[in-house]
């Protein structure tokens, strides 16, 4: 492939040094244009596809799905050239089963592979549009084989082996062109038109269609899957398609165990890489990196819950996905203008304190890839409205495993709500790069003291957890009460 191209890993951004190859959308022997999607990778952070930067036929897929290789390794071969395949290796067919007759010598026609280009080659960079000499496919022909004794194949894979250049050397060549044609398999071929239909005991398999969270569901749980029936619309095989297979290849695997294996320990073994590591690394570096001090408040949210039931008959929230979430974030925006030490990072290099001008609240969302905090950029200049909505796009592509790296950076402030999961409270660790993270817990229906009478409340308890380096326990404890403040009393917002 002397004038073929390997398109290698570039750097994503971030810091991040590596990502997994999850899924090739191309073939070789595919034709692909600049800025053509060829491969989406899972780094620590998120799912990306990658573009290919170069025009042509891609003649060698060089890493496989499920490795994980560090930045600057080459991934694909593109060609701008026809494909070059060594005399006696093997042909794979693509994804449609069928192989294409090779091009005969003078038979080519300019712009077809193999062919010559007109106006020659165009450099082109990603995002610059389409080279104007882009190869085509040659349309298949059938052909015919002649009978051809044992002793001429083998002169006549001599010579085209011989005459193969760049591909590999003289002597290897030969002996694969020696191993093809000998007297096993050579013998008189019944000549006639090639059927390049793709035989019935190899069908040819489509790409299944499938999420990408779907689709690393299944990777875990060692689901194939081709073998999944889809039950989505337009045949998308959904998560539940995919869990039902793994629990029958379970039971039935559970119902094979002995009574001797059913006494010995068993255990899996997961491997810890993607967003796993990713937070793994982070939430210790935080840990043992920046003193963590939590305080609670225990509030009753009564009033903001009749607010939301307004807000979602209000005419200008039509559409809008309203919670207590929504509002609880407005309460942050508001509150870090008197607290401003929450809202901050510590410079361990200059020693230096760094107070935010913006709010870029983070939400952590759990994820079939795991645990994501992707921020909302200008949070505290936004109406409430448009906090809704910018919310709900937020952790709608965080759960379809398509928040991109620069959609994590630049957080200043994280909200985590463990109460969707029915948890009181917790004790949250502080995104790295930043100095307070408030957990809310489950608002539920409590008796509480209402004047001097016990009524049932909606009741949920907060909990901040901020860097003691930067916020003192008076900061962190004022920032706390007026967040409750704006959750007990929306009407409280108007004097922040």
């Amino acid at each position: 492939m002397s004038d073929g191209q390997r398109f290698r890993l570039p750097d994503v951004g971030e810091g991040l040094t590596e990502a997994e190859i999850v899924s090739w959308r191309v073939q070789p022997g595919d034709t692909v244009k600049v800025n053509d999607v060829v491969v989406e990778i899972e780094t620590a952070k998120s799912l990306v596809e990658l573009p290919c930067p170069y025009a042509g036929t891609v003649t060698e897929l060089l890493v496989a799905e499920g490795t994980t290789v560090a930045v600057g390794t080459p991934l694909i071969a593109v060609s701008s050239g026809a494909p070059a395949a060594a005399p006696g290796a093997e042909v794979v067919p693509p994804a449609g089963g069928a192989v294409a007759t090779p091009p005969e010598s003078g038979s080519v026609e300019p712009g077809l592979i193999g062919g010559p280009a007109p106006g020659g080659r165009t450099s082109v960079l990603v995002g610059y549009g389409p080279r104007t000499t882009e190869a085509k496919r040659r349309p298949r022909k059938a052909s015919a084989v002649p009978p051809a004794p044992a002793a001429a194949a083998a002169q006549q894979s001599v010579q085209s082996a011989f005459s193969t250049a760049g591909e590999k050397a003289p002597e290897a060549a030969v002996a694969d062109a020696l191993t093809e044609a000998s007297p096993v398999d050579a013998g008189p071929v019944d000549a006639g038109p090639v059927d390049d239909r793709p035989s019935a005991a190899s069908p040819p398999r489509s790409r299944v269609l499938a999420k990408p969270p779907v689709r690393k569901l299944a990777k875990d749980l060692g689901v194939d899957l081709g073998a999944v029936a889809p039950t989505g619309d337009g045949g998308i095989v959904t998560r539940a398609d995919v869990q039902s297979v793994a629990a029958g290849g379970a039971a039935a695997q559970a119902s094979a165990v002995t009574g001797a294996e059913r006494g010995a320990g068993r255990e899996t073994r997961v491997p810890v890489k993607g967003v796993r590591k990713w937070t793994a690394e982070a939430m210790v570096s935080s840990a043992f990196t920046a003193p963590h001090v939590t305080e609670w408040v225990t509030v009753d949210v009564s009033r903001t819950m009749r607010l939301v039931r307004r807000l979602r008959r209000h005419d200008d929230f039509a559409g809008a996905k309203v919670s207590a979430l929504l509002v609880a974030a407005k309460a942050v925006c508001l509150a870090v203008r008197r607290t401003p030490e929450l809202n901050a990072s510590w410079d361990e290099a200059a020693q230096e304190i760094v107070l935010k001008a913006d709010v870029n609240l983070g939400i952590a969302a759990a994820t079939p890839r795991g645990l994501l905090v992707p921020n909302v950029k200008g949070a505290d200049q936004m109406t409430l409205r448009q906090l809704a909505d910018a919310l709900r796009e937020l952790t709608g592509t965080a759960r379809d495993g398509r928040t991109q790296p620069a959609e994590m950076s630049g957080g200043t402030f994280t909200i985590t709500n463990v109460g969707v999961f029915g948890i009181d409270a917790g004790t949250p660790i502080l995104n790295p790069g930043e100095t307070g993270i408030l957990c809310i817990g489950a608002i539920t229906r409590r008796p509480w003291v209402v004047g001097d009478q016990v009524r049932p409340r909606w009741v949920t308890t907060l909990a901040v957890s901020f860097d003691h380096r930067v916020v003192d326990g008076q900061q962190g404890a004022r920032f706390l009460a007026d967040v409750a403040a704006v959750l007990h009393d929306p009407a409280t917002a108007l004097a922040l």
